[in-house]
């Protein structure tokens, strides 16, 4: 395992860290386990029934994780098979907030390479503040310690993804076959804070891209994988756009009933911000914004506008979304902290930090293809 500093630094509002990890999956595991427990990551009481469930479904449907959990169980001088602690979700702040992404087709491209751009927005107060509590000492904003991770195992998917704040899982991600996934606050009105974290059975919000990226290679897979797997998101529901090489993408997302929904726009650009898209797929006819919805319906209306039948180079993308991202507005607690942008055919992530006071670092370029 190799870490290196990236961007910011202890002055900045971010410091960014870049995590190296090969090998087989178990030394992996092992390898984020204890930069997880350096950060004070400690492994969570699960219900025993629960846990048995949960490793079983790993190891049938996620072999990878069902590896990497036996190695945080030799960091941790544990028996793998103990059923009292989750060996996973290698993180502390399990929650997420707004965002805005644009995939614009091959067609759309000015060089005929598809390309997603993706903000990620997000309060840039304590987890302590956010519940309405005084911060404690010490205690860091939630985004000030995001993580760019490369695993490189000897069987499976090479990736390079980025988290701000569980090792083993993504807000954003991209694999050597050039499959980009990335997450986004799905129904921002009715979300609520989650009660508790308690580990079940599937996926969590923010290991699912993680899963997308390590198992598939391209959007069919994609679908065929989240459609068979279970999945549960604490309260605060998610979608997440995926794209691949080919040029195909879709939204992924589940309905205040549960239902799946897959969300194809052909071969045209697909915007996505914080709203079920299948509750309201036309764009031009969206609700007014509330105070509730954090101007979702507004950036998804400026991104259509700016996309449809246009042809737009990598720089015409970061200029749409540097338009609906927030910088520097004091009468908001969020800001754009990361803005990527995606372009699967080069199997890379290009992204810029925020450093504060409207301060991004220069555009930061990471591959997931082998060296």
């Amino acid at each position: 395992m190799t870490i290196t500093q990236v961007a910011g630094s202890r002055h900045d509002f971010q410091l960014v860290r870049h995590l190296t990890a090969g090998g087989s999956h178990y030394e992996i595991g092992m390898a984020l386990a204890e930069e997880a427990r350096r950060l004070g990551w400690a492994p969570r009481p699960v219900d025993p029934t629960v846990s048995r469930a949960r490793r079983t479904w790993f190891e049938r449907n996620w072999p990878q994780q069902h590896a990497r959990m036996d190695g945080a169980a030799a960091v941790l001088g544990l028996d793998p098979d103990q059923d009292e602690l989750a060996l996973d979700s290698l993180g502390y702040i399990p929650m997420a907030f707004g965002c805005s992404a644009l995939w614009c087709p091959p067609s759309a491209g000015t060089d005929g390479h598809g390309r997603i751009g993706r903000n990620y927005d997000f309060f840039t107060t304590t987890f302590s503040e956010l519940k309405g509590l005084p911060p404690q000492q010490g205690e860091l904003p939630m985004t000030s310690r995001p993580y760019v991770i490369t695993t490189l195992p000897d069987e499976g998917l090479a990736c390079t993804v980025i988290t701000m704040n569980a090792l083993d899982g993504c807000m954003d991600g991209i694999n050597e076959a050039g499959l980009a996934v990335m997450l986004l606050i799905a129904d921002i009105d009715s979300a609520e804070p989650p009660e508790e974290y308690a580990p079940q059975v599937g996926l969590d919000s923010v290991q699912l891209p993680r899963f997308v990226v390590e198992t598939c290679e391209n959007v069919e897979q994609a679908k065929q994988a989240l459609l068979g797997a279970k999945q549960y998101d604490h309260g605060m529901p998610l979608h997440y756009l995926v794209a691949d090489a080919n040029g195909q993408a879709f939204v992924w997302e589940r309905g205040r009933d549960g239902a799946e929904h897959i969300v194809e726009f052909g071969d045209a650009p697909l915007c996505v911000t914080n709203h079920l898209l299948h509750r309201h797929p036309d764009p031009m006819d969206l609700p007014e914004d509330t105070e509730a919805t954090f101007d979702t319906y507004r950036r998804l209306r400026v991104l259509y506008e700016l996309s449809k039948g246009a042809t737009m180079s990598r720089e015409d993308l970061r200029a749409a979304m540097d338009s609906v991202g927030e910088r520097d507005d004091p009468a908001k607690p969020w800001r754009t902290t990361w803005t990527t942008i995606f372009d699967p055919a080069d199997r890379t992530l290009s992204t810029r930090f925020f450093l504060g006071d409207n301060r991004y670092t220069e555009e930061l370029v990471f591959s997931a293809e082998r060296p």
